[in-house]
């Protein structure tokens, strides 16, 4: 089923940015200018992005995710489960989130699902081309990305060095906010800001800025790398008979 703009809307709650870049964004709120800040210290952890980045094939973990909604100033949260996984140069992925509303969104073969069980409702977009590659930059963002594809796609403001939990103990981490340097991107993510592992080359926490004001915040825990992924939890029982 193709997305509406009405749906789009209510499954980019869910999805974060990617879906978002499909239908494009309003200015109205000013973008934070982050200046690149070409640190030695800043350069070793790229590159241990990059090191890491070479034997990435997997990761799967716990989610949580807060989702401020600013003309109401009320913060929803869900939680669930997430993974990642790089075939060849392509990667996809698949997120449960089981508390409320459950869904299911795959982004696989350059195709967007999202599928809401209680409805049994589908939506889905394709991507190609630039939107294509947008998707990917997100995708990889803190989960198998090299720092050199990083450098590419976004201003880079190193924040320094800062703790955060992975669920099992606390993890050194390296806080950088991000700001694209794809102006339709600006339009719709105003900047990012996550907690980098480089040593792993995970994020353990993201935060997404939109121009209205609203935001996402997601926390990884439990993080798994280069495992089998059990894809039961993942699969979209629905085709053609979904509403």
């Amino acid at each position: 089923m193709a997305m509406s703009t009405g749906s789009t809307v209510r499954v980019g709650l869910v999805t974060g940015a990617l879906l978002l870049l499909l239908c494009g964004g309003r200015g109205g709120e000013r973008v934070l200018a982050a200046a690149p800040i070409n640190t030695p210290h800043l350069d070793t952890v790229l590159r241990q992005m990059d090191a890491a980045s070479k034997s990435f094939k997997s990761a799967q973990a716990n989610i949580r995710r807060e989702i401020f909604t600013k003309v109401v100033n009320d913060t929803d949260e869900q939680t669930g489960i997430i993974y990642f996984l790089r075939k060849g140069g392509t990667t996809q992925m698949g997120m449960k989130m089981t508390s409320p509303p459950e869904q299911v969104m795959e982004y696989k073969d350059g195709k967007v699902r999202v599928y809401t069980p209680g409805t049994k409702h589908l939506d889905e977009v394709s991507a190609a081309g630039d939107n294509k590659a947008r998707f990917d930059t997100f995708l990889t963002l803190g989960f198998g990305g090299s720092g050199r594809d990083l450098e590419s796609a976004w201003t880079i403001q190193d924040d320094g060095t800062e703790s955060v939990s992975d669920g099992e103990k606390m993890v050194s981490t390296e806080k950088l906010d991000l700001v694209s340097n794809d102006p339709d991107v600006k339009k719709t993510v105003s900047r990012v800001t996550i907690w980098m592992d480089p040593v792993r080359d995970v994020s353990l926490k993201q935060i997404l800025y939109f121009p209205n004001g609203n935001s996402q915040t997601a926390f990884y825990s439990k993080i798994v790398q280069n495992k089998s992924i059990d894809m039961k939890p993942f699969t979209i029982p629905c085709k053609d008979k979904c509403s």
